[in-house]
């Protein structure tokens, strides 16, 4: 971890242009403070994972996420739900990260969830997600839990988070993990 500035990767479980999710990591970009820099990253690159192509060699996307992983301080992760679950892309990136079996870029990465969708805010989803992150070994922070319900109507015409109650929570979220990640690296 770097002495002055938190370095936070910013995983969006959605890798539609407009997604509401990646307005969630948006908004904890702006509401970061000076210590605190979160780059949201684009994985959307990485192959459909295949023990075949594992064998034969990493993909180069595969690589990258997985190095961007290991330099990174925390994670944070902003899921849509689908289905009852989180979308098969972002368990593809997690498996490709994971890879090779012993060697998972995810182990003891302190991480911080937060989603957005309908009715429930992608609840579902979060909480089949925590079960995946917490089989890497990631340190995973409990509060405060975001669930934006009711997506559509928290963001305005150009995607920004127009909700300031989901807005602060997510202000929190990044003050948690980054108080978080700092306890973990002191006590390591």
């Amino acid at each position: 971890m770097t002495d002055t500035k938190l370095d936070i990767l910013a995983i969006s479980g959605s890798l539609r242009r407009g997604s509401f999710n990646t307005g969630l990591l948006r908004a904890a970009q702006e509401e970061a403070g000076a210590d605190v820099a979160i780059e949201i990253y684009d994985y959307s690159d990485i192959p459909l994972y295949n023990g075949d192509v594992e064998a034969a060699g990493f993909p180069a996307a595969a690589n990258r996420l997985k190095d961007r992983i290991l330099k990174a301080d925390a994670i944070i992760f902003a899921v849509p739900e689908y289905n009852y679950s989180f979308p098969g892309v972002l368990k593809n990136a997690i498996d490709w990260a994971s890879r090779p079996y012993g060697k998972s870029a995810w182990a003891a990465k302190p991480a911080a969830l937060m989603s957005t969708g309908g009715g429930l805010g992608a609840a579902r989803a979060q909480y089949h997600l925590r079960q995946v992150l917490v089989s890497q070994g990631m340190h995973l922070l409990h509060a405060p839990e975001v669930f934006v319900a009711n997506a559509a109507t928290k963001f305005d015409a150009n995607g920004r988070l127009s909700d300031d109650v989901a807005r602060g929570l997510i202000k929190q979220v990044v003050i948690n993990l980054s108080a978080w990640t700092r306890r973990l690296a002191a006590s390591a």
